[in-house]
């Protein structure tokens, strides 16, 4: 799963890519200095792992991943085909979620594109540009599913009445993700790939003094990612990329010093993992504690395909314990003695910090 990390110029987004994986992407005050797409792999937090591998004195611990793909910075007219735009879109594209990097800092220093700092025409400029470019998208292939509505079939019928739909909402101004469709018009739209039917986090890039209170620039970010029904944070990129470069064990004592509970990337990582309906379940033992992703509602013969495609197969059931329990007790063997694992069958389906062990034949 990808989440893209996209934003004007000088929003500060390649600072916050660089903190969320270390991944030094070049990091210039002008525009287009991340050309290609940087890509991280980021561990998502989870306290869980570092219990049980205390538990259980494990040699391993693999906790589950993200990948973050940082997108090059959009100008008007992208979708035109301006600055990198036909660039940006292909990557965008490519991504299951986005997480838009928006301007709430006065610095002279850093130059902003539009010579002003305004989150809410900056949203709208990124906006216009991806509704542009899905509108292009959506009208040639209701052109082309028009021509075959002719010959009556049912299928080419109830695509073109949902690219009617999706015309109409885009020529109002409006992205995909704003219509309430129906889970077989969201499963046809999901196959058209259109930008602005993804989930968004929309993060407001504050400066330093005002870390624990809202500024009038993040305010209206949050006002309008309520008014749409998508996520909102506030991050300060500035300060991530300090604490992510000071060593593990420092990250700690500097966050106290700030009065903060985590830092700004693992809420991101955290709410994007959310985002995209993923779940953890846990593997525990000697060898190895590692955390499982798949997403909610996924039954037990797939969870344990996750692992290998022969658990899959040959799957017979799942000894389950949730993590709650199983520290509780002690260990697997005290959750079993005191009737807190559960054998679990095809059809169960897996919840977030089930701790599981599967029986299978092949």
């Amino acid at each position: 799963m990808k989440l893209g990390v996209v934003g004007l110029p000088n929003v500060g987004k390649s600072t916050l890519f660089n903190a969320i994986t270390e991944a030094g992407a070049e990091c210039a005050n002008y525009p287009f200095c991340t050309i290609e797409p940087n890509v991280g792999v980021v561990a998502v937090p989870d306290e869980r792992l570092d219990v049980l591998a205390k538990m259980y004195d494990t040699k391993k611990v693999t906790p589950a991943v993200l990948e973050f793909v940082d997108i090059a910075g959009l100008v008007k007219g992208a979708s035109a085909g301006e600055g990198l735009g036909n660039k940006f879109l292909s990557h965008i594209r490519e991504v299951d979620a986005i997480v838009h990097v928006v301007r709430c800092f006065d610095d002279a220093n850093i130059i902003h594109v539009d010579g002003t700092v305004d989150p809410l025409r900056d949203i709208d400029t990124i906006d216009l540009e991806l509704i542009l470019s899905d509108l292009e998208s959506v009208k040639k292939r209701l052109e082309k599913a028009e021509k075959y509505v002719k010959t009556g079939e049912k299928s080419y019928i109830e695509e073109a009445e949902l690219l009617r739909k999706l015309n109409d909402t885009l020529e109002s101004g409006k992205p995909i993700r704003s219509l309430s469709l129906s889970e077989d018009e969201k499963a046809m739209t999901d196959s058209f790939f259109l930008i602005t039917s993804k989930p968004v986090i929309y993060c407001a890039n504050i400066g330093e003094n005002d870390i624990g209170k809202s500024n009038a620039y993040s305010q209206k970010v949050k006002e309008f990612a309520e008014k749409e029904g998508s996520e909102y944070m506030e991050i300060c990129a500035k300060v991530e990329e300090e604490i992510a470069s000071l060593p593990k064990e420092d990250r700690k004592m500097f966050l106290d010093e700030m009065g903060l509970a985590e830092s700004g990337l693992s809420r991101i990582i955290k709410k994007g993992y959310e985002l995209l309906g993923l779940i953890s379940y846990l593997t525990a033992g000697e060898k190895e504690v590692r955390a499982w992703t798949i997403e909610k509602g996924t039954k037990a013969p797939q969870a344990a395909g996750k692992i290998h495609s022969d658990f899959e197969k040959g799957f017979i059931r799942a000894e389950i314990v949730s993590y709650d329990d199983l520290v509780e007790c002690g260990g697997f063997n005290q959750a079993k003695e005191k009737g807190k694992v559960r054998s679990e069958g095809k059809d169960y389906v897996f919840r977030d910090g089930d701790v599981a062990l599967f029986r299978f034949n092949v």
